[in-house]
C-alpha cells in the first residue's frame, strides 16, 4: 500500500485559494492503476469526498459543494496530484487527506479507503 503525504493547508481568508499537493513516500504513484481521492473532515463532522482524479480513463469527480471552485489534477511527471481551492469559503475549513486506490472514483466513499496519511490542515477565517 501507498503511503501518501499531504502539504500546502494553511490559514487563507475567505476568497482566497490554496493549492494542496499528494505525493508517494517511499514509493512512486501509480495513476496508471490507482485513483486518488480528496477527503476531508471538519471539526466534529464526518470525513467527506471532495474531489478524485481518474487518469484510466481519464475522468475528475467533485462533491457539490466545491464544484466550480475546485480542481484536481497530476503534476506532469504524474508523481504527484495537486488540489488547487479557489474562492475558498469558511465550510471549507477541515484537514484535508488524499488517498489512493484502484477504482476509488467509482464510488469516492472514505469507507474504501484502506488507509490514512497525517493530513494537512485548511483553515478559512478573517
Amino acid at each position: 500500500q501507498v503511503h501518501l503525504v499531504e502539504s500546502g493547508g494553511g490559514l487563507v481568508q475567505p476568497g482566497g485559494s490554496l493549492r494542496l499537493s499528494c505525493s508517494a513516500s517511499g514509493s512512486t504513484l501509480d495513476l496508471d492503476w490507482d485513483d486518488i481521492g480528496w477527503f476531508r473532515q471538519a471539526p466534529g463532522k464526518e470525513r467527506e469526498g471532495v474531489s478524485c482524479l481518474s487518469t484510466t480513463p481519464g475522468r475528475t469527480w467533485y462533491a457539490d459543494s466545491v464544484k466550480g471552485r475546485f480542481n484536481i489534477s497530476a503534476g506532469n511527471a504524474k508523481d504527484t496530484v495537486f488540489l488547487q481551492m479557489d474562492s475558498l469559503k469558511p465550510e471549507d475549513t477541515g484537514t484535508y487527506y488524499c488517498a489512493a486506490d484502484h477504482e476509488l472514483c467509482v464510488l469516492v466513499d472514505p469507507a474504501f479507503v484502506p488507509s490514512w496519511g497525517q493530513g494537512t490542515q485548511v483553515t478559512v477565517s478573517v
